[in-house]
């Protein structure tokens, strides 16, 4: 059983519904957050309120820096046998006008942090012979964006890397999966303009967008025992925008 989980992002929409649902499903989690310290705690309080026997802990790095994964290793003081990581940010811009540090802030946070925090926290699982580790990617990264191409890049190299740790983390018990949401009601949809927004629902078939607690149920789901032979898989959630 996953009971002891890293949610990185947790500050943000779909990581705080997601915490919302491993809570209760019986997880004790450790709820990462970068700038959103008062959203991590109001979260973590209404947790500890409902789940008196399990334990919430907000831990604090900033996994756009290079530093970052250590930072944030060295505040976690128990084995966890469940990553779901959720930190991401976008950036909208043309190709030839994204700069150099945005690049490196990008690659940082979207690749090298979970290669990095993952080497680490996947020994446990391998001496355990179980354990889930999820990502969060985009549909961008299955299909790509125009004026998101850096954004599409490292979402693509995340679903690769799913799909190459999968195939090495399976004969030691260890699912690898990824789900890739569309358009999904949260603030990284304050990037967009409400004209914007609304063209985009258009061109969703069922009219709308995602509810971040949608993408936490399936995330939920992939992370039980019910899941087990679900591994390497990157699932679309976007209704049927594309197929």
């Amino acid at each position: 059983m996953v009971n002891k989980i890293l949610i990185t992002g947790a500050s943000g929409g779909i990581g705080g519904a997601t915490a919302k649902a491993l809570a209760k499903s019986g997880a004790s989690l450790y709820l990462h957050y970068n700038s959103g310290k008062e959203a991590v705690d109001h979260l973590a309080r209404g947790l500890r309120e409902k789940y008196s026997d399990q334990f919430f802990i907000c831990v604090q790095a900033d996994l756009s820096r290079e530093d970052g994964p250590e930072l944030l290793l060295q505040q976690i003081d128990q084995q966890v046998n469940g990553v779901v990581y959720a930190s991401g940010i976008s950036k909208v811009s043309l190709f030839q006008d994204t700069e150099s540090k945005t690049i490196k802030k990008m690659i940082q946070l979207q690749l090298t942090s979970p290669f990095r925090l993952l080497q680490q926290l996947i020994q446990p699982m391998i001496r355990a012979k179980s354990g889930k580790i999820l990502l969060v990617s985009s549909i961008w990264g299955l299909e790509g964006a125009s004026t998101e191409v850096l954004y599409s890049m490292v979402k693509g190299g995340q679903n690769a890397f799913v799909k190459a740790l999968a195939k090495e983390a399976a004969p030691s018990g260890i699912t690898v999966n990824a789900v890739a949401p569309g358009a999904v009601d949260t603030s990284m949809m304050h990037l967009f303009s409400p004209e914007d927004i609304e063209y985009v629902k258009q061109e969703i078939p069922m009219g709308r967008l995602a509810a971040p607690e949608e993408v936490a149920s399936l995330i939920n789901y992939l992370m039980s025992s019910e899941a087990g032979y679900i591994s390497g898989q990157v699932i679309s959630i976007n209704g049927a925008w594309y197929c």
